[in-house]
This record gives structure tokens, C-alpha cells and sequence, in this order.
């Protein structure tokens, strides 16, 4: 796993944000908050989407993924299936943490 570190957030600049030596612009939640507002008529993807706001404040990818969705229209198979897969081994993370 790559290391991470607190930074601040480049919009705000009052909220830190884990960050990695890959992120260029790291930003947070409140920030993206505005840009995850929006309308999913995709039946399967507004399925896939609806996931606890928990995952998206703690995990900037996903946040990225699902703007990406709003702002074009449409995202390729391997965003979704790496979407997918990310929200899974986040709900087998949180699954192990609560029962210890």
C-alpha cells in the first residue's frame, strides 16, 4: 500500500485530505461535495452509485469516478468494474472492523 500523508486540501485550504505522492490536486469532500450533486438515469449505474456516504468521504477515487459520470455522461467497463471492486473490499473492510 502506498504511503500517505495529511494535506491540505487545494480549494479550501482549511480541510486536511490523506494524500498520496500521485495526487497532484488533492481535495476533499466538502469540496467535491457540489459536484457529486446531480441526476443518474442510468438504472444499473444508479444502483451501482448508492452506496454509503461514508465510502465516498473516505475514498477520493470513488468521488472522481462518479463526477466523472455526471460531467460526461458515461464511464468504460473498467472504471465500473474497478468502482465495483473498490466498494467491495471497502464493505469487507468495515465488515472486519466492526465485528473485532
Amino acid at each position: 500500500m502506498a504511503m500517505q500523508y495529511k494535506h491540505k486540501c487545494v480549494r479550501c485550504k482549511t480541510n486536511y485530505v490523506l494524500a498520496t505522492r500521485r495526487d497532484k490536486f488533492p481535495v476533499c469532500y466538502e469540496c467535491q461535495k457540489k459536484e457529486m450533486q446531480g441526476e443518474i438515469t442510468d438504472p444499473k449505474l444508479k444502483k451501482m452509485f448508492d452506496i454509503p456516504e461514508e465510502f465516498y468521504k473516505s475514498n477520493s477515487f470513488l468521488r472522481d469516478i462518479k463526477i466523472k459520470y455526471l460531467r460526461y455522461g458515461s464511464i468504460s467497463e473498467k472504471q465500473i468494474e474497478a468502482f465495483k471492486k473498490t466498494v467491495k473490499d471497502m464493505k469487507a473492510a468495515s465488515k472486519d472492523q466492526s465485528t473485532v
